[in-house]
């Protein structure tokens, strides 16, 4: 096996005894829940700061359980079901949506897994579980949610609903193709898909020192991904709707809400696991002091790199204006994939050449010299692409006239081309004097119907 490739040794999970696993998923289960509390409160009064407001202070101190009694009020609420709305699919489109969002922190690693803790006399890492395949499972639990988006829009029988979902669909299959490339990027460089490995592989050097480019694809498609400002589509139409969970109230409202931030808390920490070291002490802490990566300090470590993140977001929020649609999918599609495509092809290129135990100056002039080749072969595309345009842009006599029911539906001129003049409307009047045989006195468009029979 290559020196570069991850040693996977999944050896210490899968044997801890039931009660240990129930106790695990309930601590993975409550810190999604406080860190929810705590981001919303958070992101108002984070905001309430930016825009030089007061922000929440009536419930608990300092309003710190203003989502507490949020979430109580929305409880309480009427639960409405609208009288067309497929019912079944109406009631579980929300749990479809929330529980995926769960799922992931299943594989993420809150500690090291040499540097095992002891709870109630056992043993035990300090992660839930760790696969071979850990990335696919997080894309996989991933796109699960986009169901829950699109069926919430259709069961719920109205129009605006169901554009909304098919607007938020578009947008999340359209970001996590970038994110895939992303994550592919990672364990082409780590050699392994496994979450525990990839940190313990950025021991020496976060990935995202490594992989700079992969990060940022990553950031911005996970703000996508979780239909946050400024890319909050299902919202757009903010001052009638609010997109694919117009027709919901009550409970059903909280989990989607609910879902929205457990995700902002789920792509955080994979983030953080990925490109920031993840449960592993910052650079300055690391080198001083000894002990900051075993225990239960990594775990202080994981939390305030999450937290960081999730001010990210909320930073966005504040500052950004929401984009077009069309801007949106742009950005995903012509400039997110490709870029993230020839970054994975750059990568699997460098860790093909070191595998073969390639210099580091052969590896840097094989690459700069396939990065220029392809600048030189777009040029010349460019150049004559545009001479191409020159020619076609060249008179070449009368314009076709143009038809606006050419296609057997009206459709709007094309740059470049006018509509033919509408014939004008002729007058009661007139109309009268031609049906009796009369004389036409309005024919030169001087004169109405009114002052011919003045006449």
């Amino acid at each position: 096996m290559s020196p570069y490739l991850a040693a996977e040794d999944l050896s210490m999970f899968g044997h801890d005894p039931w009660w240990l696993v129930v106790i695990k998923a309930v601590f993975c289960f409550a810190f999604l829940m406080v860190t929810v509390l705590f981001s919303i409160v958070w992101e108002r009064k984070v905001v309430a700061w930016m825009q030089l407001r007061i922000g929440p202070n009536r419930h608990g101190p300092w309003g710190m359980l203003q989502s507490l009694a949020d979430g109580v009020k929305l409880m309480l609420k009427e639960d409405v079901i609208v009288k067309r709305a497929d019912k079944v699919v109406y009631v579980l489109a929300p749990i479809v949506a929330a529980i995926p969002a769960f799922m992931a922190i299943a594989v993420i690693p809150f500690g090291p897994a040499g540097n095992e803790i002891s709870i109630f006399g056992h043993r035990t890492t300090m992660q839930l579980t760790d696969l071979p395949i850990a990335l696919l499972y997080i894309l996989a639990v991933a796109s699960v949610g986009i169901y829950g988006i699109v069926l919430a829009g259709w069961s719920s029988g109205s129009t605006y609903p169901l554009l909304g979902g098919l607007r938020s669909c578009a947008q999340m299959i359209s970001y996590e193709i970038a994110m895939g490339a992303a994550f592919a990027s990672v364990f082409l460089y780590s050699g392994s898909m496994s979450t525990s490995a990839i940190v313990e592989q950025q021991h020496d050097r976060w990935y995202i020192v490594l992989l700079p480019v992969s990060f940022v694809i990553y950031i911005v498609t996970m703000v996508g991904e979780t239909n946050r400002a400024p890319f909050d589509m299902p919202e757009s139409e903010g001052d009638l709707v609010g997109g694919f969970n117009t027709e919901y109230s009550s409970i059903k409202f909280a989990m989607f809400m609910l879902a929205e931030y457990v995700n902002m808390v789920t792509v955080s920490a994979v983030s953080t696991t990925l490109f920031l070291g993840g449960w592993r002490a910052p650079w300055p802490i690391s080198t001083v002091w000894e002990g900051a990566n075993h225990g239960w300090w990594p775990m202080l470590w994981f939390v305030i790199k999450v937290q960081l993140l999730l001010f990210f977001f909320i930073w966005l929020r504040g500052t950004l204006p929401r984009v077009r649609y069309d801007q949106l999918m742009k950005l995903g599609w012509k400039v997110l994939i490709p870029v993230s495509v020839v970054w994975l092809m750059l990568v699997a290129t460098v860790r093909a050449l070191r595998n073969e135990n390639y210099g580091f100056g052969d590896i840097a002039l094989y690459v700069a010299g396939g990065v220029i080749t392809l600048l030189v072969l777009s040029f010349v595309v460019d150049m004559f692409r545009g001479a191409k345009a020159k020619e076609d842009a060249q008179p070449a006599g009368e314009p076709a006239a143009f038809d606006p029911m050419g296609g057997g539906f009206p459709v709007p001129p094309l740059p470049g081309q006018t509509l033919p003049p509408v014939p004008r409307r002729r007058s009661r009047r007139e109309r009268e004097l031609i049906v009796s045989g009369g004389t036409d006195t309005v024919s030169d468009g001087t004169s109405d119907g009114k002052e011919a029979s003045d006449g």
